[in-house]
């Protein structure tokens, strides 16, 4: 394997073991910064060896033991000035004999529970709501401050401070590091489902990178909800999001050709949608309406987002969708949540039921929103509107604009697309 190669397969693996690895050394040292210190230093080492020994078998268990290793070297040589140093010099060495003592294959379903242990410190409610998303998306989904600047449409510099001033308050109060009693976790699990879907976004459709979406982290985010499904049965919410992601999910294979370009969902095959996914979020939204308290007439946030997903899932082909139920459940939505990018999709669902005349002024009154200004499908959207109509100049502007802000390649190389098409339209005869 290519030296570049190898790196970038060891870059995708970190993202991947980075949560476990950071989740298992906290449960020891119980200071985050010292855990992720730790950890990089076992990512430097994995970069040093594995281009001349290969990568190991068990990847995450090698990153496991380096870390732990690293911290026992690091933690003696201090120790002696330190008592508590010491201790967690002694406690990192227990924890390691205790790891080799047990079979390897059993190391990452130990480290599990680790993840969902340090979601619940990082959405502790000593920290702004804004501070518990972005910390833990740093954490578990292994995000650079980049991608979660995007994902909250926010300056970078502003999710870097978040996350600097967020590990100094857990580590100030001495957060303990694990699942609160089911008393407290009401408080946190708004901030742990938005953290858990935000990573699945990222996945979906990934902001940068290469690829137009990034499985291994819907992988991670779905295995994240069915635990907290599993953790709180009853809370209609928890389930509302485990049939969302599941559902989108189901789509991924679909979404992208042969060489990687992005399908849209009108022309997907939907022969490759994973039928076994789809049954179980359709399961999971049932149980997610079962759960609803009887007093709440409104849905949750994940359920209606659900029900739209369903709808998709259940039309044998893209004519058969149910676009003015998906413009009605949008509208239901937006109402719950004020949000620029929901009235976005509702603007597109509307165009899909009505036509692009009566979508055209739902975008344009978004052209303003602060949130949008350099939000992609905002001028993507509004291109596609205008080409629909025929007002091929002015579509060719808009996908040309959405092309400049445009992150992940095959999105950009796909709207560009899109533009070019619109002055071949132009240069047409029967234009």
């Amino acid at each position: 394997m290519e030296t570049a190669d190898l790196h970038r397969a060891i870059e995708a693996l970190w993202r991947t073991e980075m949560p476990k690895v950071v989740g298992g050394l906290m449960r020891v040292v119980r200071d985050l910064d010292l855990a992720e210190e730790l950890a990089q230093d076992a990512l430097v080492a994995a970069l040093e060896r594995w281009p001349d020994a290969g990568i190991p078998d068990n990847p995450g268990a090698w990153l496991m033991t380096t870390a732990r290793h690293r911290g026992i070297d690091r933690l003696r040589r201090a120790r002696l000035a330190d008592g508590r140093l010491a201790e967690l010099a002694h406690g990192i060495e227990q924890a390691q004999r205790d790891a080799d003592a047990r079979q390897q294959a059993a190391l990452d379903d130990d480290i599990g529970d680790d993840v969902l242990r340090l979601m619940f410190v990082a959405c502790h409610p000593l920290l702004s709501s804004a501070a518990q998303v972005a910390l833990t998306l740093r954490l578990i989904g292994g995000l650079t401050t980049d991608e979660i600047a995007r994902a909250f449409l926010v300056p970078e510099a502003t999710i870097a401070q978040r996350i600097v001033r967020a590990k100094r308050r857990i580590a100030s109060a001495g957060v303990p590091f694990e699942v609160p009693r089911r008393a407290e976790l009401p408080a946190r699990l708004s901030a742990v489902l938005g953290v858990v879907y935000l990573v699945f976004n990222e996945g979906y459709a990934a902001s940068s990178g290469d690829d137009w979406s990034r499985p291994d982290l819907c992988a991670e985010a779905i295995r994240l909800g069915r635990l907290l499904a599993a953790l709180m049965p009853g809370d209609a919410e928890v389930h509302g999001l485990l049939a969302l992601m599941t559902l989108q999910a189901s789509r991924l294979a679909a979404r992208t050709d042969a060489a990687g370009a992005p399908v849209l969902l009108p022309d997907q095959d939907r022969g490759r949608w994973n039928r076994a996914l789809i049954d179980e979020g359709l399961a999971a939204l049932e149980r997610a309406r079962a759960r609803q308290a009887p007093d709440d007439a409104t849905p949750g946030h994940y359920r209606l987002q659900a029900a739209i997903a369903a709808c998709h899932a259940r039309a044998a082909t893209a004519a058969d969708t149910d676009w003015s139920r998906i413009a009605a459940l949008y509208g239901e939505l937006a109402a719950r949540s004020g949000s620029p990018v929901v009235e976005l999709n509702r603007a597109v669902a509307v165009g899909m039921a009505f036509g692009p005349q009566a979508a055209l002024p739902i975008v344009d009154a978004l052209r303003d929103e602060p949130a949008l200004a350099g939000y992609h499908l905002l001028p993507g959207v509004r291109g596609d509107l205008l080409a629909k109509l025929a007002r091929h100049a002015e579509a060719g502007r808009e996908f040309d604009r959405a092309a400049e802000l445009a992150r992940n390649p095959r999105e950009r190389d796909w709207l560009a697309q899109r533009a070019a098409e619109c002055r071949a339209a132009l240069r047409s005869p029967t234009a």
